[in-house]
This record gives C-alpha cells, structure tokens and sequence, in this order.
C-alpha cells in the first residue's frame, strides 16, 4: 500500500499555514512529523498532518497542550 506524500507547499496549503511555519517547525519544534526523502526533499503524510490537527483541538483557552 502506497501512502501519498505531499511537499512542503502542498502540506501548507492542506494546514493552511505558510512554508515557513513548517519549516521552523522542523528546525526548532517537530510537532509535526516529516519524511526526508535524499539529501534535500521534504514531504509529509496526510495522516501525520492529520494527527498534528488533531492535537490542536483545545476545550478552552486556558487548556494547556500535552504531549505524548
């Protein structure tokens, strides 16, 4: 089975998000999780930036993240 991988742009636009969030993302946070495809290629599965949004859902604002 064959998952589909999306570049940086694509899996921006998915997120609604810039190129550069998730490239700071990557260097300083890795919350949401990358394949590195040679030397320079990025890419991102869906159910991984899937799962990135699903632990952004809060109850309130005073809600505090938690990772696992």
């Amino acid at each position: 089975m064959q998952t589909a991988l999306l570049n940086t742009k694509e899996a921006a636009e998915f997120l609604g998000v810039s190129c550069a969030f998730l490239e700071r993302d990557r260097c300083y946070t890795g919350r949401i999780r990358f394949i590195k495809v040679g030397s320079r290629a990025v890419r991102y599965r869906l159910e991984d930036l899937n799962q990135f949004i699903e632990n952004q859902v809060r109850r309130s604002t005073a809600h505090v993240a938690v990772s696992l």
